[in-house]
């Protein structure tokens, strides 16, 4: 596989993934009325517990569709991971080891939380790994998003440079704040999973129209010679 391929493919990826984890969080919240799914109170890992009825934390849980979001937040983690791999030959030496492994942690993370629910019902080990799965997966990722903007030698735009740590940035403030209050626990932690996510499409979306200029700039050149 070249370079070009490489990153072509990582930047794909990156976006696919971030488009999966929505769709699937939306078809899932839709699926869970009784009590109504609140974007605001609930925490993401409450679509991903399979105990109809349960309460954890004063929330009521009733997910039915909760295979299929721990099945997005496993693939989450593969897919991440995979796409910052491959984006990783941007990079050279110590930094490229320190990406892989930022990246590598967090896809363990997650197919944590997609593997041990976030509930009390389940062995307290269980949920351990799953409250440091994410823990691990959201500090990663935001770390990636903030080194992608810090890193000069990308070669990318000042203002992709203060996108990327101001999301970042945002992302683990925002994740921090979390516990601050229950009635906006899930806000907060969407803070802090949103932001690698809309990092993820922007850099794909950016990286795959930069490849589109560069075959178009490529057959023209060969058109006329």
């Amino acid at each position: 596989m070249t370079r070009r391929s490489r990153l072509s493919l990582g930047a794909l990826v990156l976006v696919v993934n971030a488009v999966q984890w929505v769709v699937a969080e939306a078809i899932t919240a839709a699926a869970w009325t009784d009590p109504p799914y609140s974007y605001v109170r609930n925490y993401i890992s409450d679509l991903g517990v399979s105990d109809c009825g349960t309460q954890f934390q004063g929330r009521v849980l009733c997910s039915p569709d909760h295979t299929l979001m721990n099945v997005s937040f496993i693939a989450e983690g593969v897919l991440f991971a995979l796409g910052i791999v491959l984006l990783a030959r941007l990079v050279e030496g110590r930094v490229r080891r320190v990406v892989i492994a930022l990246a590598l942690a967090h896809a363990v993370g997650l197919v944590l939380v997609g593997l041990f629910h976030g509930s009390a019902n389940g062995p307290q080990a269980g949920l351990a790994l799953h409250v440091g799965g994410a823990a691990v997966g959201i500090i990663c990722a935001n770390t990636l998003v903030i080194m992608a903007g810090s890193l000069r030698g990308l070669g990318a735009s000042k203002a992709y440079r203060v996108f990327s740590v101001t999301v970042g940035v945002l992302g683990l403030v925002s994740e921090a704040l979390t516990g601050v209050s229950a009635s906006t626990a899930g806000a907060f932690e969407r803070g802090g999973v949103y932001s690698w996510l809309l990092w993820s499409t922007v850099t794909g979306v950016l990286l795959l129209v930069r490849d589109r200029r560069a075959t178009r700039r490529g057959v023209l050149e060969n058109v006329s010679a």
